[in-house]
């Protein structure tokens, strides 16, 4: 059950301020310290975004990242990066990020960041919000690199990729993480074409060292790279293996589909908590905390309060900074609506 009926969350990113878009394209003009201090600046500033929307559960906004999953590849061993993707101009797509060579065994000697990334939010977040760590799942990081002889298709890549996903998790939960989120929304994607029982058994084996040590959950997501989705948006293929997640909540994108399929919370609800995804990170109608307070209403036809928490559909790091900010105020604000008319404080 969720710890506070109708919890308000969020996934994990947040938008770069505009000095750090700026920034992280000139690293090499910083030093160490420079750097070290543009993470913390900006950590600071998705943090009071959050704060000041009232959120319940809050993140780092992923600033210290340049991109929710690639830039774990900068910690790995093996890959030789691909300097520049084949296509760079015209309309945004996936082909526009390059995909990487792997020239040896997969590895991480030094960890993948997150840990470090979860100590920063807890030196610098205030007291009261729960903290979340989100790191992206093997099967959604093997999608940028390149099999091999060694690694011959995109199943054994992300079975090479799971030790050291797996190992961080764990070393997230020594370090005192109470709620982690699992983010592989290349399984969402492609669940209407592969074996959703494999995606099963390859996330419940990536979470194993936080299984009844953390809250868990995963996000359900068909895409979001300039707003742009990669796979036929329809929950129905997934289920009902997801079910079998090892996980206390499943996180599904509504918003943006008009809450197509929304009847499939109530069974979700009845083995685990479900987060509803009820503002659209892709359109910048801004939504009201009426249109929020009508939405939950509706959710709560299917599901009960303490079953249920409601999110953007998405992270933010693909939408305006000043729209991000607005729609997490009104989220919470229309959360709140209902929250009071069921006298829940």
């Amino acid at each position: 059950m969720q710890p506070i009926p109708l919890r308000t969350t969020v996934i994990g990113s947040y938008p770069f301020p505009g000095w750090l878009e700026f920034a992280s394209g000139h690293l090499d003009a910083f030093g160490v310290d420079d750097f070290a201090e543009l993470q913390d600046d900006a950590t600071r500033v998705a943090i009071g975004d959050q704060i000041r929307a009232g959120l319940d559960v809050i993140t780092d906004g992923e600033q210290s990242r340049l991109d929710f999953n690639l830039s774990f590849y900068g910690y790995m061993e093996g890959i030789a990066r691909e300097p520049a993707p084949p296509r760079r101009f015209g309309p945004p797509a996936h082909d526009q990020r390059g995909k990487h060579a792997i020239t040896g065994e997969l590895r991480a000697p030094r960890g993948l960041g997150v840990v470090e990334e979860f100590a920063r939010l807890v030196r610098l977040a205030p007291p009261g919000p729960v903290l979340k760590a989100s790191i992206p799942g093997p099967y959604t990081m093997s999608g940028r690199l390149l099999p091999n002889a060694r690694y011959p298709d995109r199943w054994a890549v992300a079975e090479g990729l799971l030790p050291l996903i797996r190992e961080e998790i764990g070393r997230l939960v020594q370090a005192g993480c109470a709620e982690i989120t699992i983010d592989e929304p290349s399984m969402s994607c492609y669940a209407h074409k592969e074996d959703t029982s494999r995606f099963v058994d390859l996330f419940n084996r990536t979470a194993e060292p936080a299984r009844g040590r953390a809250r868990l959950s995963t996000h359900l997501c068909f895409g979001n790279f300039k707003a742009r989705a990669v796979g036929p948006r329809q929950y129905a293929p997934m289920f009902p293996d997801f079910l079998q997640f090892n996980v206390d909540e499943l996180h599904l994108e509504m918003a943006s589909r008009e809450f197509a399929e929304l009847e499939l919370i109530a069974e979700i609800s009845r083995t685990r908590d479900v987060s509803v995804g009820i503002v659209d990170v892709k359109s910048y109608y801004i939504e009201t905390p009426l249109d929020v307070a009508e939405r939950v209403r509706r959710c709560l036809r299917f599901a009960p309060a303490e079953r249920l928490s409601f999110a953007p559909d998405c992270g933010l790091s693909q939408t305006a900074r000043w729209a991000a900010r607005r729609k997490l105020v009104n989220m919470v604000e229309g959360v709140h609506l209902v929250r009071k008319e069921l006298g829940i404080s």
